[in-house]
């Protein structure tokens, strides 16, 4: 297998001047921190949200020297139907308008499922799948009068790949995939188009702090590159999806790797 070394940051283009985005789960240093900075660096009026809300106001204020005005924070559990509500409102309120949502909240965990308690998967179901689907009828609502807008999910190729200790992780995954399909049906009426995105292994500093080294090292082996993908490389397809470049895009699942089935 070939070790191909890490690409230069591509810098941004200007593709969503103008546009109004809100993304979940955005405090931290994964996909949904590096999709936060992407938006901005496009052009985009940022709203992010996390369920952490000293972690949220940290990184609000991080962006917010770099891109001053363009960012604001609320925080959100997406298992909280009002919290999501309030959300939805904040972005009305603040922005007026609302042209793209990025549903990245997920939750993970390992554990075989002869072992698995009621409690570990309906946690992982409703973090990841549940609040997919109560942040995308809140985006729905919000976007079907105003002529359009776009959502991207976030899903992963373990919704179509076995692997062990992964059965909840893996069914919601799979969940999200079928709710981005069935969604954007509905969606096309009123135009607005719903994507999702697919990616194998990401580095990131909370993922080795779950995750065994030697899992860790197993996982890289199967990825063409021979390394992980870094968080902003899974982020400039959400960009892409986002943008005027997809236009004709929806309820696709994009793989960000080579593990599509």
């Amino acid at each position: 297998m070939t070790d191909v070394e890490s690409p230069a940051y591509v810098p941004g283009h200007g593709l969503l001047r103008g546009r109004t985005a809100v993304i979940t789960a955005a405090a931290g240093t994964g996909i949904g921190g590096a999709t936060a900075r992407r938006l901005l660096e496009e052009g985009a009026r940022v709203l992010i949200s996390d369920a952490h809300p000293r972690r949220l106001k940290e990184h609000e204020a991080a962006l917010g020297r770099e891109f001053p005005g363009a960012v604001t924070a609320v925080p959100c559990d997406v298992t909280d139907e009002t919290q999501v509500r309030a959300l939805f409102d904040a972005v009305a309120a603040t922005h007026g308008r609302l042209d793209i949502v990025v549903n990245n909240a997920g939750l993970g965990g390992t554990s075989t499922l002869v072992d698995m308690t009621d409690e570990q998967w309906t946690r992982v179901l409703d973090v990841t799948l549940n609040g997919t689907f109560r942040c995308t009828r809140a985006a729905l609502r919000a976007m079907r009068g105003t002529g359009g807008g776009v959502i991207v999910n976030n899903a992963s190729v373990v919704g179509w790949r076995a692997q062990a200790g992964q059965a909840h992780y893996a069914a919601a995954k799979a969940g999200v995939m079928a709710l981005t399909r069935c969604a954007a049906i509905e969606a096309a009426a009123f135009g607005v188009r719903i994507n999702a995105v697919a990616p194998s292994l990401v580095t990131h500093p909370h993922l080795e702090k779950v995750t065994s080294a030697g899992l860790l090292a197993e996982l890289t082996e199967r990825e063409a590159f021979g390394r992980s993908a870094l968080p902003w490389e899974v982020a400039n397809v959400i960009v892409f999806l986002a943008s005027g470049y997809s236009s004709y895009m929806t309820g696709e699942v994009v793989a960000v790797s080579s593990r599509h089935p």
